[in-house]
């Protein structure tokens, strides 16, 4: 799930950024209404968390014109105005919810993961592809049986991949969804990955390489 972080404070937005990296989301920053407008054109994100009064103007401008255009974007304003018509006026120009600061950063993490489910295609909560089987709600991976020991970025590779079992997924299309704007493209960060991901999963082996395409899980029914 990747995210995009408007927030001008110098100390805070980094923390929010890596608060969140920790928590197993891409997350790319802004620090102004110029830069996340751009970020929003070139980028899909599946969030936006947003702090209302920034160098450039309120981010409910932001809003406004891109829900105009029929942005569906899941927003949450993060701000320290706290009055009821500041509330009203953020719900008004398209925001999805709105959290005061000072806030608990156990808080922000579950607002974020429930509006980025918003976001995507309804899904079971739990997947499974033969043996394996990966419960969402719970962050929890399974092998026959067996619970593994994954990272964020671990965990969100093999949801893509078993969300897409049977079909290619190229390097860059898990680059867009599991890394953030801090990743190189060119370099070896998936392949490294998928190589920690193949040894936690054990044999027999479930992802194979399409050479000089990307990875493919294999799909249980085709077997069958």
């Amino acid at each position: 799930m990747r995210v995009l972080v408007v927030e001008d404070d110098p100390e805070l937005g980094p923390v929010i950024t890596s608060g969140l990296r920790d928590a197993g989301f891409a997350v790319d920053f802004a620090a102004d209404l110029a830069d996340a407008d751009f970020k929003l054109a070139v980028n899909t994100y599946d969030c936006l968390v947003a702090d209302r009064t920034l160098p450039d103007g309120d981010a409910l401008t932001l809003l406004a014109a891109h829900r105009k255009r029929g942005s569906t974007l899941p927003v949450l304003l993060l701000t320290a105005l706290d009055a009821v018509t500041d509330r009203v006026a953020g719900f008004e120009h398209g925001a999805d919810d709105y959290l005061v600061k000072p806030f608990a950063f156990a808080e922000l993490i579950a607002r974020v993961r429930t509006l980025c489910r918003r976001s995507q295609p309804a899904r079971l909560p739990v997947l499974r592809a033969g043996d394996l089987e990966l419960d969402l709600p719970r962050r929890r991976v399974r092998r026959a049986g067996v619970l593994l020991t994954l990272t964020a970025k671990e965990f969100a590779v093999l949801e893509v991949l078993m969300l897409r079992a049977g079909d290619v997924v190229t390097r860059t299309d898990l680059i867009e969804r599991c890394w953030d704007e801090q990743a190189e493209p060119l370099s070896n960060v998936v392949d490294v990955l998928i190589g920690q991901l193949r040894r936690k999963l054990g044999p027999p082996e479930v992802i194979s390489t399409v050479r000089g395409v990307g990875y493919q899980l294999a799909d249980p029914a085709a077997a069958l």
